[in-house]
């Protein structure tokens, strides 16, 4: 009899039972065939979790070589983080022979499901936690739950950071909103720099961008441009991203007599590091350009939640990203 907690997991279960006993009526019992079945287990009862299971998402080993592994599959979260991994295998092989293969190629630890149909083990923080026989239906819902109750430290801090993160935005955001209009009315060094800037936008982005969009822009980036930084291990992007030079520029004669930027961000120390933190649970660049978008995308929810309703967020889509750095990598290896 199951118990209460994986009532919900129940008929999933069944579902897997169901599939394996149709392919064995079939003789087939190869891993390519039967891994489907845990494969939509994981799937449907993810849906619960609001997780996404991505079948052959390669990663960065987590060894010192930095190769790439592809674990069958990757389950993000609605965050785009990674909160787990499963590997099937074939029942002709020895299981524990093909995890010590799996655990030389640097396959991520930390939440991991190996698994032949027959028996399941469970990883979590690099250790062995679970080892399950599959023809056992409450022994599978015990590995379900194990598998997504898990959280790496660094996550459960960032969902409790960026919510708060998202709170504060709108406080701080009004604030620098208000600085920048008293500023304007000075015509100083900074009104000349924005002066500069504008035209800039104008030319490059909109000629029809009004004064109030570029403020905006300027408070987005005050408030993010650390994250653009830290998350993708740059300190060079304020100097070659043309339109963040010149940003930074504008910000540079609006701090060089009205505040000190350093001091207004650090009352968003401990957020800037919970995300900091969570990023580093990715390694490779799209990743990280996924994770970053949502990111922002939560916080323009808490800064200006009429355009992030009406307009969505300013960003190149991911997909054209992918494809724009996919296609420059080919070129690299083309020709260099």
């Amino acid at each position: 009899m199951l118990s209460d907690s994986i009532k919900t997991s129940h008929k999933a279960i069944e579902r897997y039972y169901e599939s394996l006993q149709a392919y064995r009526a079939q003789r087939v019992d190869h891993e390519s065939a039967t891994r489907s079945a845990f494969q939509n287990l994981l799937a449907e009862t993810a849906k619960a979790r609001n997780w996404v299971l991505i079948p052959e998402l390669s990663k960065r080993s987590g060894d010192a070589t930095g190769k790439h592994v592809r674990p069958d599959g990757t389950l993000r979260d609605q965050n785009s983080l990674p909160r787990g991994y499963w590997e099937a295998k074939d029942t002709a092989d020895s299981l524990d022979d093909e995890i010590a293969k799996k655990k030389s190629r640097g396959y991520p630890l930390n939440n991991i499901i190996f698994e032949d149909t027959r028996t399941a083990v469970l990883y979590q923080n690099k250790i062995e936690v679970l080892r399950v026989d599959l023809s056992d239906p409450q022994r599978v819902a015990d590995l379900l739950n194990e598998f997504y109750r898990y959280a790496e430290p660094e996550i459960e801090r960032f969902e409790q950071a960026v919510e708060e993160f998202k709170t504060r935005v709108p406080e701080l955001a009004l604030g620098l909103a208000d600085l920048i209009k008293t500023t304007h009315a000075e015509k100083g060094k900074f009104e000349q720099a924005f002066s500069e800037f504008f035209s800039v936008c104008q030319n490059s982005i909109n000629p029809n961008i009004s004064r109030d969009a570029v403020d905006e822009m300027l408070v987005q980036h005050l408030l993010t441009e650390r994250l653009f930084r830290t998350i993708f291990s740059n300190p060079e992007f304020t100097r070659r991203n043309a339109i963040a030079v010149e940003v930074e520029k504008v910000i540079d004669a609006l701090t060089s007599r009205v505040f000190n930027r350093t001091e207004f961000l650090r009352q968003l120390d401990p957020f800037y590091r919970a995300i900091e933190d969570a990023a580093r649970t990715t390694s490779d660049f799209s990743d990280k350009q996924h994770f970053l978008n949502t990111v922002y995308e939560r916080f323009f929810q808490g800064y200006s939640v009429k355009t992030a309703d009406t307009h969505g967020i300013v960003y190149t889509p991911q997909p054209i990203v992918d494809f724009m750095c996919a296609s420059v990598v080919e070129v690299l290896e083309k020709e260099f």
